[in-house]
Formats: structure tokens, C-alpha cells, sequence
């Protein structure tokens, strides 16, 4: 026995509410853009780099002693964090020091870790 679907079998248009939807609808450029940003969060590794960095600043050796992997895999996944805009970095002295790029990307993790622990009813 299968799955039941829940389908709508009527005919009438909400008409008010089609038309809201529709003008708050983002532009199919944005929506491709966002769809590549919540790509570039569907990597188990990237999430625990955006974990460790919601913390504090830290250098591609620390994030490799805290996740237990090379120091080329997390510089790899870096490049492509820091191309998606999620983080960035700066030079101090001979170190680059990485830290996400904004208040928004930490928000984002904090609110997907609030939903999926409620979900899953975790604490």
C-alpha cells in the first residue's frame, strides 16, 4: 500500500492569492542564484567549516585540527565558500584568516539548526 497524496481536485482559482504569490515571485536570475547558494550548503564539509566559523575567525590549519581533515580538503572547500560569498578572508602576517561573510550566513545556520532540532525534536 502506497503513500497517500494530498491533491486538489477543485477548479477554482484563488485568484487574490495567485496574484500575491506571483508578484512577490523572485526573477528566475535570483532564484538561480539563491538555488546556487543553498548548493553551496549541501556539503557536509562546508556545514561543519560554517559551524566552526560561526565561532570565531580561525586559519585554514585550525579548521583542519577541528574537523579532523587536510589542510588542502578544508582549503578547498574554502575557495569555493568564499566564491559563493558565505566566507571571506584577510591576511595577517603570513596567516589568511577566514570568518563568514556576514551576520546573514550565521543567521541562516542558526535558524536551518533551530528548524531541523524542532523537527527532529532535539535539543
Amino acid at each position: 500500500m502506497g503513500k497517500t497524496e494530498l491533491m486538489c481536485d477543485c477548479d477554482f482559482i484563488h485568484e487574490e492569492h495567485v496574484i500575491k504569490a506571483k508578484k512577490n515571485m523572485l526573477d528566475d536570475d535570483k532564484l538561480l542564484v539563491l538555488a546556487d547558494f543553498y548548493k553551496a550548503l549541501s556539503d557536509s564539509t562546508r556545514i561543519k567549516i560554517i559551524n566552526a566559523l560561526k565561532e570565531c575567525e580561525l586559519c585554514v590549519c585550525d579548521i583542519a585540527v577541528i574537523l579532523n581533515i587536510t589542510k588542502s580538503a578544508v582549503s578547498h572547500q574554502l575557495k569555493y565558500l568564499r566564491e559563493m560569498d558565505i566566507v571571506k578572508s584577510k591576511k595577517v602576517g603570513k596567516e589568511v584568516i577566514y570568518s563568514l561573510n556576514d551576520d546573514h550566513v550565521r543567521q541562516i545556520f542558526e535558524i536551518s539548526s533551530k528548524h531541523m532540532r524542532e523537527c527532529h525534536h532535539e535539543d
